[in-house]
């Protein structure tokens, strides 16, 4: 079943985000997840919402998802991502 990482983040340190960012898609091509969206100035259509950006990850299933996020590669860039941000990451269950 498929599942779907959600991220939101609050930027705290400009210079570290931007250095996870770049490396962020040459390590996420080399696993099965897609980048469904990432936007820096979602429109809030209801409620208050205090982060910067939100990003939506696909995978096939909660193995894959894990493969990426558990990887050598992907610890390494999250140093920065880390450092650079605050981030409250949903990992969600598609439906059927």
């Amino acid at each position: 079943m498929s599942v779907y990482a959600i991220a939101q983040l609050k930027i705290t340190d400009r210079a570290a985000f931007d250095r996870y960012q770049a490396k962020f898609m040459g390590v996420m091509k080399r696993f099965q997840g897609r980048v469904l969206a990432a936007d820096e100035k979602p429109q809030v259509i209801e409620g208050q919402w205090e982060r910067d950006k939100v990003v939506l990850l696909s995978f096939p299933n909660e193995a894959a998802f894990r493969e990426w996020a558990e990887s050598p590669e992907y610890q390494e860039i999250s140093k920065d991502r880390k450092a650079g941000s605050e981030a409250v990451v949903l990992l969600v269950k598609g439906i059927g």
